[in-house]
């Protein structure tokens, strides 16, 4: 299943991507939030597609594209998570994966304007694979029972100012968690939608120019193991996001160093998750 969200903001309402139509599925759920899946959501929105797809009212196009999930409790994301980012960054290869938060009211859609932050001089983009939680999970014992908590995979835009992340001391979530800064969609793909994770495909362009042309082969922690080991340090709640990491290319990578500005239109896309597009203003 391809799980969606559309409308307004504070108006966004549950729905599903079949057979290539925006179908809305608010008659019957509330929205693609904890309590969704927790309670065995995916199964039953899977059995109720199997009666009423057909039947279920089309949103139209001119619609707003909303995050594919409602706000999570916790967006936790892990950095130098590929190899070829990590060399890039002129930083040896993690022995345990580097864990970082975004503030939660960062998450908006994948179509959406996104603002160059106030002072900002070095904003700039990464192309990540997210992965969606169905479950709470607290000391899992291994990667198997890891794998069965993930509801499913998504395309998130891990958008970072630089120096506010590097420059102003303190903690890396003072330069992830500016407005707008968690574009996620266009869909939440269950698993059985991609057919494994081993070589996804993921690319990002600025103003057509391909900045980053990766795959999720360099990926050094799997998203099994990053519940797993996150898992013996907290608790993760049905509906939390977990950004993977992102591959090289990143403007901060550059020589010279390239960062977006008002104007910039960023595309992004992973294999099998669709793509986004935000411009920047």
């Amino acid at each position: 299943m391809k799980l969606i969200r559309f409308g307004e903001k504070e108006n966004e309402k549950p729905g599903v991507l079949y057979l290539g139509k925006r179908l809305d599925c608010s008659e019957k759920f509330r929205d693609w939030d904890r309590n969704f899946f927790q309670n065995s959501g995916l199964q039953k929105l899977e059995k109720y597609l199997e009666s009423n797809a057909t039947n279920l009212p089309e949103v139209p196009d001119s619609v707003r594209h909303a995050p594919c999930i409602s706000r999570p409790g916790m967006i936790m994301c892990i950095g130098l998570n590929y190899s070829e980012h990590a060399a890039e960054s002129n930083m040896a290869i993690p022995e345990e994966p580097i864990i970082f938060g975004k503030a939660t009211n960062t998450l908006s859609g994948p179509y959406d304007d996104v603002s160059i932050p106030k002072n900002s001089t070095k904003t700039d983009y990464e192309v990540e694979l997210g992965v969606v939680l169905n479950k709470n999970v607290l000391y899992l014992k291994d990667e198997a029972e890891a794998a069965e908590a993930i509801a499913g995979y998504c395309v998130i835009n891990d958008l970072s100012e630089r120096s506010f992340q590097l420059e102003k001391g303190g903690q890396w979530i003072k330069g992830k968690s500016c407005p707008g800064f968690s574009p996620v969609g266009p869909y939440l793909a269950t698993p059985d939608e991609l057919g494994g994770l081993t070589n996804l495909k993921m690319t990002l362009s600025v103003n057509g120019d391909l900045r980053q042309n990766g795959s999720t082969s360099f990926m050094i922690f799997r998203p099994a193991f990053i519940i797993y080991y996150l898992s013996q340090f907290m608790l993760l709640e049905a509906g939390d996001l977990i950004s993977t990491g992102t591959p090289a290319g990143v403007g901060i990578g550059l020589d010279p160093p390239s960062y977006l500005a008002k104007g910039d239109l960023v595309e992004l896309s992973i294999e099998g998750l669709g793509m986004q597009k935000q411009n920047m203003i």
